[in-house]
């Protein structure tokens, strides 16, 4: 693979000293370096949660996934100084006066009787829409946080309607305040889709190509493409996203939900005025589904890609380091936490770590490396698990109880063969 040199990566941005692999002018896809998770040194015996992704460098694995955790700078600034690897701003538009939010906006789902206010939060749906703040105010912060942590990777997250002008402008403007990579959002489930945005983009493999091909060609910077799990077959947006340029997939956004009917009022959960809208649903509940699809996701990129090292960050549940260790077995290289972050603060990076090592040195597993993609190998058909049962049972059946034949006798093993055949 050729390299290239720092300045030819980084192209027109000044920006800090940090490894950036993608620079281009068309949406073919160029050259890259540095594309495959790496592990950095550390002490012997202490796992190592530094990861290397499409050449940015994070200290580990996880990520603050867009929405609320990432709205402005006082809490990008806490999750880095908490220790996060990444962070994903909220995601952003060219015209922000469009994006008009509602309160109250969330409702929650609990493991008892539904409308419990006792048992533990399994589920979270949202009927919030992308950053109503001016994206001159967000451009700013995103300059800002770049400026006084500038070995620290902040991607931003944007999305745009139908239109090539505008979705080069926002490349343009959100690339010129130097973050490192930019996830777009294929797969918001609710709001604006009568404007081509969003899930409306990722559920339609044919507009989604010509807009990633918009996008790739205008990028300078690594492209995330987040994919929608309202979809049959999640893995024909996401070969669409990687063949039209883009270096990684993120997966999965929330899942279109009704969270409840309050059975005293009559009226749907969350209720605004009397009345609500499907909004996306996350938290715990989602983590099977969204293992699923990262490892549909992950199967494909292994056997139709080989060895172009496409990226994939998962989503999904995530609120303890096993959550995580799960995605990573499937072939993540990232972990994304959103709802986590608003149901367990910003410092859930500390546990999420904590676990992960101890996970890592349970399996004497000295980095990421070491284990990403491991479980991949042991997905199949359910025609193949039939298939291989029937083996086993065969096999079993040949293996008989004692000796087969009296020729089989041995001198040395008598006394242990005599009991091989005795039944109390």
């Amino acid at each position: 693979m050729a390299s290239l040199s720092l300045n030819q990566i980084r192209g027109k941005n000044s920006v800090p000293d940090f490894a950036r692999t993608r620079s281009r002018t068309t949406w073919a896809r160029p050259s890259r370096v540095g594309f495959k998770v790496f592990a950095s040194s550390e002490s012997p015996g202490e796992p190592d949660l530094s990861v290397t992704v499409n050449g940015l460098s994070m200290p580990n694995p996880f990520v603050i996934g867009s929405g609320p955790p990432g709205t402005n700078y006082t809490v990008m600034k806490r999750a880095f100084d908490e220790g996060w690897g990444a962070v994903i701003a909220k995601t952003v538009s060219l015209d922000a006066a469009k994006v008009i939010n509602v309160t109250p906006r969330y409702a929650r789902l609990r493991a008892g009787a539904n409308g419990s206010a006792k048992g533990q939060i399994i589920g979270w749906e949202n009927i919030e829409l992308i950053s109503d703040r001016p994206l001159e105010t967000m451009l700013k912060e995103f300059k800002q946080l770049k400026e006084e942590y500038p070995d620290r990777i902040l991607i931003a997250s944007i999305m745009e309607e139908y239109d090539k002008a505008a979705w080069e402008e926002l490349i343009d403007r959100v690339e010129q305040t130097g973050i490192d990579a930019i996830e777009i959002n294929f797969s918001c489930p609710h709001g604006m889709p009568e404007r081509k945005m969003g899930a409306a983009v990722g559920q339609d493999c044919v507009l989604l190509e010509e807009v990633c091909g918009w996008i790739n060609a205008k990028a300078t910077v690594p492209v995330w493409a987040k994919m929608t799990p309202n979809i049959t077959d999640i893995t024909q947006p996401a070969r669409v996203a990687l063949t039209s340029g883009c270096e990684g997939i993120s997966a999965i956004n929330t899942m279109m939900s009704v969270m409840g009917i309050n059975l005293d009022t009559l009226r749907p959960e969350p209720c605004v005025e009397g009345y609500s809208t499907p909004g996306g649903y996350s938290s715990k509940a989602v983590h099977p589904i969204a293992l699923a699809k990262v490892m549909n996701i992950a199967k494909m990129i292994k056997s139709e890609f080989g060895d172009k090292d496409f990226s994939l960050s998962a989503i999904g549940g995530v609120e303890e380091g096993g959550d995580a260790a799960e995605f990573i077995l499937l072939g993540a290289d990232t972990v994304q936490v959103c709802t986590g972050v608003m149901m367990h603060g910003y410092g859930l990076v500390k546990k999420l770590c904590a676990d992960l090592k101890d996970f890592m040195k349970a399996h004497n597993f000295s980095s990421i490396e070491d284990f990403r993609g491991t479980s991949l190998q042991y997905f199949t058909t359910h025609t193949e698990l039939v298939q291989r049962q029937q083996e086993a049972i065969q096999q079993r059946k040949a293996t008989r109880k004692g000796l087969k034949s009296d020729k089989d006798w041995t001198g040395d093993g008598f006394v242990k063969e005599s009991e091989s055949m005795v039944s109390n």
